[in-house]
Protein backbone atom coordinates (compact mmCIF):
# COMPACT_ATOMS: atom_id res chain seq x y z
CA UNK A 1 0.00 0.00 0.00
CA UNK A 2 1.10 3.35 -1.07
CA UNK A 3 1.94 5.55 1.76
CA UNK A 4 2.84 9.30 2.07
CA UNK A 5 5.32 11.23 4.63
CA UNK A 6 5.24 14.84 4.33
CA UNK A 7 7.50 16.93 6.15
CA UNK A 8 8.85 20.34 6.47
CA UNK A 9 6.63 22.60 8.43
CA UNK A 10 7.77 24.86 11.53
CA UNK A 11 7.09 27.87 12.71
CA UNK A 12 8.02 31.01 11.28
CA UNK A 13 7.29 34.71 11.10
CA UNK A 14 4.71 36.59 8.31
CA UNK A 15 7.00 37.19 5.36
CA UNK A 16 8.72 33.98 6.01
CA UNK A 17 9.18 31.12 3.74
CA UNK A 18 9.39 27.08 4.04
CA UNK A 19 9.34 24.16 1.82
CA UNK A 20 7.29 21.00 2.06
CA UNK A 21 7.87 17.85 1.19
CA UNK A 22 5.99 14.94 0.42
CA UNK A 23 7.71 11.38 -0.47
CA UNK A 24 5.95 8.48 -1.40
CA UNK A 25 6.76 4.52 -0.70
CA UNK A 26 5.60 3.63 -4.37
CA UNK A 27 5.98 4.49 -7.62
CA UNK A 28 2.55 6.79 -8.11
CA UNK A 29 3.73 10.69 -9.41
CA UNK A 30 4.45 9.42 -12.53
CA UNK A 31 1.11 8.74 -13.89
CA UNK A 32 -1.23 10.66 -11.28
CA UNK A 33 -1.99 14.30 -10.55
CA UNK A 34 -0.60 15.29 -7.07
CA UNK A 35 -1.44 17.89 -4.36
CA UNK A 36 -1.19 19.31 -1.63
CA UNK A 37 -3.61 20.08 0.65
CA UNK A 38 -4.18 22.45 4.06
CA UNK A 39 -6.67 21.81 6.87
CA UNK A 40 -6.86 25.11 9.17
CA UNK A 41 -8.31 24.69 12.81
CA UNK A 42 -12.10 24.40 12.34
CA UNK A 43 -12.03 24.67 8.35
CA UNK A 44 -12.11 21.49 6.03
CA UNK A 45 -9.67 20.53 3.90
CA UNK A 46 -8.75 22.75 1.00
CA UNK A 47 -6.92 21.70 -1.86
CA UNK A 48 -3.91 24.56 -2.80
CA UNK A 49 -1.68 23.30 -5.08
CA UNK A 50 -1.48 20.48 -7.56
CA UNK A 51 0.48 19.34 -10.81
CA UNK A 52 -0.09 17.14 -13.38
CA UNK A 53 2.55 16.38 -15.78
CA UNK A 54 4.46 20.03 -15.81
CA UNK A 55 1.29 21.78 -15.54
CA UNK A 56 0.36 23.83 -11.86
CA UNK A 57 -2.76 24.78 -11.00
CA UNK A 58 -3.14 27.09 -7.62
CA UNK A 59 -5.80 28.47 -5.18
CA UNK A 60 -6.69 32.19 -5.44
CA UNK A 61 -5.40 32.48 -2.02
CA UNK A 62 -1.44 31.01 -2.39
CA UNK A 63 -0.96 32.24 -6.27
CA UNK A 64 2.15 34.00 -6.81
CA UNK A 65 3.41 33.21 -2.94
CA UNK A 66 3.22 28.97 -3.70
CA UNK A 67 5.06 26.92 -5.66
CA UNK A 68 4.66 22.85 -6.34
CA UNK A 69 6.87 20.81 -7.96
CA UNK A 70 7.87 17.04 -8.48
CA UNK A 71 10.68 14.84 -9.13
CA UNK A 72 9.23 11.29 -10.67
CA UNK A 73 12.42 9.78 -10.32
CA UNK A 74 12.55 10.02 -6.45
CA UNK A 75 8.69 9.93 -5.83
CA UNK A 76 8.30 13.52 -4.08
CA UNK A 77 6.15 16.34 -4.25
CA UNK A 78 7.54 19.78 -3.08
CA UNK A 79 5.64 23.28 -1.98
CA UNK A 80 7.63 26.01 -2.13
CA UNK A 81 6.02 28.63 0.34
CA UNK A 82 6.83 32.06 0.41
CA UNK A 83 5.52 35.40 1.62
CA UNK A 84 3.88 33.21 4.40
CA UNK A 85 0.75 34.72 5.92
CA UNK A 86 -1.04 33.88 9.25
CA UNK A 87 -4.00 32.85 7.34
CA UNK A 88 -1.61 29.99 6.26
CA UNK A 89 -1.50 28.21 9.02
CA UNK A 90 -2.46 24.62 8.91
CA UNK A 91 -1.61 21.19 8.55
CA UNK A 92 -0.51 20.64 4.94
CA UNK A 93 -0.83 17.07 3.79
CA UNK A 94 -0.13 15.72 0.27
CA UNK A 95 -2.37 13.26 -1.87
CA UNK A 96 -3.38 12.76 -5.50
CA UNK A 97 -5.93 14.74 -7.37
CA UNK A 98 -8.67 13.79 -5.86
CA UNK A 99 -7.36 11.95 -3.47
CA UNK A 100 -7.62 8.14 -2.77
CA UNK A 101 -4.77 7.28 -0.84
CA UNK A 102 -4.56 7.16 2.55
CA UNK A 103 -3.73 10.37 4.26
CA UNK A 104 -0.26 11.14 5.81
CA UNK A 105 0.51 12.63 9.14
CA UNK A 106 0.77 16.18 7.32
CA UNK A 107 3.25 18.74 8.57
CA UNK A 108 2.39 21.52 11.12
CA UNK A 109 2.98 25.25 9.57
CA UNK A 110 2.47 28.25 11.65
CA UNK A 111 2.83 31.15 11.06
CA UNK A 112 3.08 34.12 13.50
CA UNK A 113 2.09 37.79 12.78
Amino acid sequence: QVQLVESGGGLVQAGGSLRLSCAASGSIFSISTMGWYRQAPGKQRELVARISGGITNYADSVKGRFKISRDNAKNTVTLQMTSLEPEDTAVYYCNRVPPNIPWGQGTQVTVSS
